[in-house]
């Protein structure tokens, strides 16, 4: 009786052995006839057979169990209807919401405050500005808005000149919403340098970008009804019907 836990535990280091090899020979191949890709950060077998993905930092690629092919796409589970690729990318884009600097942004509250988002936006950006105008019709929310100038040197200018205003809700709706340009003010900016600073390390590559406190991350501009759905799951609520 006491053979068959000894050859599950010899199956199960077998296993693990030729796991590490199959690792070992995929970032041996990519290495050596692709080098621009980069280092390798994780190999791991996917839920289809004998297809593997290769990590480096958030950009997922897949392979064969040798690397003979390389496929840069998207994976669909057709039968539970999700896109593999888009779940994995979002686990690992995800920011942990306490790790986010709020010293660095401004907060605007309304009602309550009690469900919360985090948003990095540019004043120049189109998007953003239809974004805030029907992010108006969202209550019982509080905004952490990150400052984001990443478009030209004029949105650094305005950026700097609402984080200087007086009152930089006011400042910041005047101009996203009712198009009014911000007075120039001048201060320590450094909160703006940092924003950019965290954005190059977690990728956030354009604006809107919204960061809900699960984690979630959505990049570009949602409807206010697509705010409240999402603020719903993050509370384990289903979203209202108004």
């Amino acid at each position: 009786m006491k053979l068959i836990p000894t050859l599950l535990a010899a199956a199960t280091l077998a296993f693990g052995l030729s796991a590490q090899a199959q690792e070992s020979t995929i970032r041996k191949t990519l290495a050596e006839r692709i080098p621009q890709m980069g280092k390798i950060d994780e190999v791991r077998p996917t839920a289809m057979q004998g297809l593997y993905e290769v990590r480096i930092g958030t950009d997922v690629f897949y392979t064969d169990a040798k690397g003979n092919y390389v496929i840069q796409g998207e994976l669909f589970d057709t039968k539970a209807r999700r896109n593999l690729t888009e779940d994995r990318i979002n686990k690992l884009t995800a920011v942990d919401f306490s790790e986010l600097p709020l010293k660095d942004a401004f907060t605007i509250v309304r009602g309550d405050g009690k469900r919360k988002v985090a948003v990095f936006e540019d004043p120049n950006c189109g998007y953003c500005k239809r974004f805030e105008r029907d992010l108006q019709n969202v209550d019982n929310i509080t905004v952490y808005l990150f400052l984001y100038p990443i478009l030209s040197p004029d949105s650094a200018e305005k950026s700097r000149n609402v984080w200087c205003a007086k009152d930089r809700v006011a400042a910041w709706q005047d101009m996203m919403v009712r198009e009014k340009v911000p007075a120039a003010a001048s201060c320590d900016t450094a909160a703006i340098q940092r924003n950019l600073a965290f954005g190059r390390k977690h990728k956030i590559t354009g604006t809107p970008t919204l960061i809900f406190a699960n984690g979630s991350r959505v990049p570009g501009a949602i409807s206010a009804q697509e705010v409240e759905k999402r603020l719903a799951e993050v509370a384990g609520e289903a979203p209202s019907a108004n």
